[in-house]
């Protein structure tokens, strides 16, 4: 009896200890983060003596700051979280890796000219003056960065994008009235929510079903492998090429439009015959066994990350430091621009804050996209990652407005429901009953089945993370209006 009560007491003292070791972590990861955001009000004051409107500039890069940590750590989880689910890469790796790509991004592509007005969704001359503009872009700023960290903290992946355009919406509407918006583009960017995660899903289902019937499904695996691995691997070399010309690189050289596809299509023949003979001396020796052909996608995927990375801090970088340098311009300037040029701090900013934002409070975002919607191996997670670009291709060319987190969220999805079909037309085969039609009913299926098709994607993230990305632009809108009339309420 005695030793039973110790062993709880025990028990309950090293819970206690566990608790008190997160709470440490947490609470070390907000210091930090208080640190880095007084590092930019120091800098900004410094840098902003003797101009008018200077506080409106150190507020301004506070608030930047404070958003750029919260991109981190939502936002970059989308490009490696399915390459750390599959264990092709550990949390520790996928951290700086992520971090290197994503300030390589940030600093050599991300241009050095941003539209101040995010996706041109308002119009500027419609603001009474500069003062007016200055505030709703910090109220822009600062209301998408804490639905951001609102997201974040219910374990959300959402647009920051989707974020900072409700924001500028909301922010504008307070102070020129509905008028000021183009509401024609705030609905295709409305219609992006259901056409972002649809085109993932189905594009990265699509790879996977391919894979499996060309070769996991196949008598000799390995002979399969040999055949399509080359052509997988080269569409993902042609597929980035074209996507790092069409959206990593736009914001320093904007090639023709043939451009794209005819280097995707040299990348393509070129990596393919680069390619086959590696894979077929590798696939040498291996084992007839699903775990072989995992083995071969390890190091493509890890390459798909890191362009992936790379090209997010060349475009995202813009949603942190495109209002701040607005109103670090109108405020030195006395005038509104619809372009402005970014200063090196606010690049710093913005590509600081990022990485920043992903080591303290990325991990959790990483684990929830790597492996707790559903199951990733490198198979699937290589069809996510493929899906994220050919799909922002597809919809550049489209001239659709897409999320490049909705589509990555989405090709998770897209792979575990392609898990549940297939896992359900084997049980339905295994029980007699074959179908051409996935069973409309689970009666024919045991529990224990029918819990274990439940587990493959897991409907609790699924309803969350949609619930997320519907009220994305307007909570983001109402928050920014918010806190505009309470600004001009309280310092106007």
């Amino acid at each position: 009896m005695y030793k039973e009560t110790l062993g709880k007491d025990l028990f309950k003292l090293e819970r206690v200890e566990n608790f008190t070791h997160f709470l440490a972590r947490k609470n070390l990861g907000i210091g930090v983060a208080a640190i880095f955001l007084a590092i930019i009000w120091v800098v900004a004051n410094g840098l902003s003596q003797g101009l008018d409107n200077q506080t409106f500039i150190i507020a301004a890069g506070v608030v930047g700051g404070y958003m750029a940590l919260n991109i981190g750590a939502n936002d970059v989880a989308n490009n490696v979280g399915p390459a750390v689910g599959a264990k092709s890469l550990t949390l520790g790796g996928a951290l700086v890796m992520a971090a290197i790509f994503e300030t390589a991004g940030a600093y050599f592509a991300g241009g050095d000219v941003v539209k101040t007005i995010s996706k041109g969704i308002v119009d500027a001359d419609q603001f009474a003056n500069v003062r007016i503009f200055i505030w709703a872009m910090m109220s822009a700023l600062l209301a998408a960065a804490m639905w951001i960290n609102l997201a974040t903290w219910i374990g959300a992946p959402v647009s920051t994008t989707h974020s900072i355009v409700g924001g500028v919406a909301g922010g504008a509407v307070a102070a020129a009235g509905f008028g000021v918006v183009n509401w024609f583009v705030m609905g295709k960017i409305a219609a992006s929510w259901i056409i972002s995660p649809v085109l993932g899903g189905v594009i990265a289902a699509a790879f996977l079903y391919s894979i499996k019937t060309l070769i996991i499904y196949q008598p000799d695996k390995i002979a399969g492998a040999k055949k399509w691995i080359p052509v997988l691997i080269a569409i993902m070399a042609g597929a980035f090429s074209a996507y790092l010309l069409m959206k990593g690189l736009k914001k320093i050289w904007k090639p023709e439009p043939w451009v794209p596809i005819a280097v995707g299509g040299a990348m393509f023949v070129v990596t393919y015959v680069v390619m086959k003979p590696l894979i077929r001396r590798r696939a040498e020796g291996m084992e007839n066994r699903n775990k072989s052909i995992r083995e071969l996608f390890h190091l493509p995927l890890i390459c798909a990350a890191a362009l992936l990375s790379f090209a997010h801090g060349a475009n995202d970088v813009a949603n942190a430091v495109g209002p701040l340098a607005a109103i670090v311009d109108s405020a030195s300037s006395g005038a509104i621009s619809t372009k402005v040029g970014i200063p090196a701090w606010v690049l710093f900013v913005g590509a600081a804050g990022i990485t920043m934002g992903l080591f303290l409070f990325g991990p959790k975002l990483i684990r929830t996209v790597g492996d707790q919607i559903t199951r990733l191996n490198p198979v699937r997670a290589y069809c996510v990652a493929l899906s994220a670009a050919i799909t922002v291709i597809a919809a550049s060319a489209l001239g659709l407005p897409v999320s490049s987190t909705h589509i990555a969220v989405g090709a998770v999805f897209g792979v575990g429901f392609l898990r549940e079909y297939v896992t359900a037309r084997k049980t339905h085969i295994n029980h007699g009953k074959f179908s051409d039609k996935p069973p409309s009913k689970w009666e024919v299926m045991p529990t224990a089945e029918r819990m274990e098709r439940r587990k493959l994607v897991r409907r609790q993230h699924l309803w969350t993370i949609v619930a997320a990305w519907v009220i994305t632009v307007p909570c983001s809108a109402i928050l920014s209006g918010a806190i505009f009339w309470t600004c001009i309420k309280i310092f106007e």
